[in-house]
């Protein structure tokens, strides 16, 4: 016989079952259809996207500007960008953050949480086997049913004196009726029943909802993963633009302290102009309140490093403090290379990884979509049982109380209220959103990255600028100061041009600090920095250790512990 079926989406199905021949063969038969049927899997297949950038994107770069560092497409960036400040402290600082840093374990520990999910995904595909027993103390209510049947009435009238029974011994029909009647009074007794067995089951996924399953899966774990880059990209730039702050910090201070000293001296020359009577008290207390409004600037620069330590230092996993031997003797903040590489616009879909995670997340989506579609189709299993059954625990071992069962289960969706086709919108639905957020996060990267080409080549403009403002500066206090001692400049002028070296340099070291920071926010923008330290996927396990609190991690068991292959290390050990 032979059961046309109709899905909810229009494919006609057949199930069936014909007579005749061995019950092997028959299930045999069925097997091999089920997984001739196993190739079909249902829903839109992934492509990857295109990235999206414009064919004349490059060309509308902005020209770099004269006298300023150049930037050149020829060739991607360095994925350890940071060894280009030529720094080793600022080297060393950066490998002990990606070894340490508490944000990054925990984007660790998701990429672990996302493979165990596929690998659950997948084991629904597999045999399901279970172990089983029990115990019941029962009344199995058999002489209720028999006397609903009439049964007991039909045990008396074989002991009838005209019981056809007797005409085969004269009390045949009595002895009859007494063992029907004992059989009832036995029937009725409470019982204990021993079970014993095992139970199978395998779902055959002829329409594909446990392999989109497994895809959507594992397009999740490569999102987890792309999550980890990203956030490891942030870390190290995080880790350079704090340290290039740290020294710009310390650089002001050096510039005050260095400024205090020449507001000291010129205090000092106009006391000793005042006791000879060629200068007025006016003038001194003029360079006591310049001397003044230049110290006052030393404690925002001290705490400007102090916050940038304790920021160093936290970025580092370790508690503020931790970093302030090691790094309060003042240093140069990193200078910028003579030319940075940044590669074609079109390679930022390979290098940034916030675009390859929202790949990732449509691919998830696209999967999503074909296994809301399979929950429209027939679901078959084949299921399988085998145990023994006894009222008495010693009989549990006599292959007389063996039973057994087999065969395939099928579960077609008739009526859900629209629940399935609701599904397969949200799931498209989803997918829609996916490829909306890639296209919104190319756009984004673009922009990122011309932003900071922008405020890497006009900052650098400026610093040049000021480096010139700086010069002429610095000659003109000089020239104002000779003139004052010589008597040939008022004490205003000296003034004026120490306000103004004091501005410029302040001015020069913030952009040169500045300048810093856009090209740390440009290889940012660009991607680099996570192509250096991929995760081994064998070395999970040491993270996951870590999450548990145990040695061990693997197959599953019934106290939810794991197998007895053992794992060491810490996420760490992950580069």
């Amino acid at each position: 016989m032979t059961i046309p079926l109709r899905s909810p989406l229009g494919a006609r199905l057949s199930c069936g079952a014909s007579g005749g021949g061995p019950r092997a063969a028959r299930l045999a038969a069925l097997t091999l259809a089920a997984f001739l049927c196993a190739a079909c899997t249902v829903g839109p297949d992934f492509k990857p996207p295109e990235a999206g950038a414009p064919d004349d994107y490059a060309d509308r770069q902005r020209a770099p500007l004269p006298q300023v560092a150049s930037v050149t497409e020829k060739t991607d960036p360095d994925p350890q960008w940071w060894h280009g400040f030529n720094d080793p402290v600022l080297d060393a600082l950066i490998d002990r953050a990606i070894a340490d840093n508490l944000t990054l374990r925990q984007a660790v520990l998701r990429i672990v949480a996302a493979r165990q999910q596929a690998r659950a995904a997948g084991a629904r595909g597999l045999p399901q086997v279970n172990g089983t027993g029990s115990y019941t103390y029962q009344k199995l209510g058999l002489k209720g049913i028999l006397e609903s049947r009439g049964i007991p009435g039909k045990i008396d009238r074989l002991g009838a004196p005209d019981s056809p029974l007797n005409d085969i011994a004269p009390d045949a029909g009595a002895q009859a009726s007494s063992a029907g009647k004992q059989f009832l009074e036995e029937a009725d007794k409470p019982v204990n029943l021993y079970t014993l067995g095992v139970d199978a089951s395998w779902e055959l996924d002829l329409f594909g909802r446990v392999r989109r399953g497994v895809e959507a899966a594992n397009a999740q774990t490569e999102s987890a993963m792309e999550d980890r880059n990203d956030a490891l990209v942030s870390l190290e730039a995080e880790v350079a633009r704090t340290y290039a702050m740290l020294r710009g910090a310390q650089l002001l201070d050096r510039i005050a302290r260095d400024e205090v000293r020449v507001a000291q001296d010129t205090l000092d020359l106009t006391r000793s102009r005042q006791r000879s009577g060629l200068a007025s008290q006016t003038d001194v207390e003029r360079a006591d309140a310049q001397l003044g409004a230049v110290a006052a600037q030393l404690p925002q620069f001290e705490q400007q490093a102090a916050q940038a330590l304790n920021a160093l230092a936290v970025l580092l996993g370790q508690p503020p403090g931790t970093l302030d031997a090691e790094l309060s003797t003042p240093g140069a903040v990193p200078p910028v290379p003579p030319a940075v590489p940044v590669g074609l616009p079109a390679s930022l879909a390979r290098r940034r990884p916030d675009i390859r995670r929202a790949e990732a997340d449509l691919h998830a989506a696209t999967a999503q979509v074909g296994e809301s579609i399979a929950e429209m189709f027939p679901d078959i299993s084949l299921t399988g049982q085998f145990g023994f059954r006894a009222t008495q625990a010693s009989y549990l071992t006599r292959w007389a109380s063996h039973f057994y069962s087999i065969g395939p289960q099928v579960s077609i969706p008739i009526f859900q209220g629209g629940a399935l086709r609701a599904q397969v919108a949200i799931a498209k639905a989803d997918q829609a959103a996916s490829v909306l957020n890639y296209r919104q996060t190319v756009l984004s990267a673009l922009r990122d990255v011309d932003d900071a080409l922008v405020r890497y080549r006009t900052d650098q403009a400026r610093q040049v600028t000021l480096q010139r403002v700086a010069d002429a500066n610095a000659r003109a206090f000089d020239l104002a100061r000779d003139g004052y001692r010589s008597g040939l400049n008022s004490f205003i002028d000296v003034l004026d041009t120490e306000r103004q070296l004091s501005d410029s340099r302040v001015q020069l070291a913030q952009q040169t600090v500045q300048v810093t920071t856009d090209l740390v926010a440009l290889y940012k923008a660009l991607g680099g920095g996570w192509q250096g330290h991929e995760i081994d996927p064998a070395r999970l396990g040491d993270a996951a250790a870590e999450a548990a609190g145990a040695g061990t991690a693997g197959t599953d068991r019934a106290d939810g512990g794991a197998s007895s292959q053992p794992v060491g290390g810490a996420v760490p050990a992950l580069r």
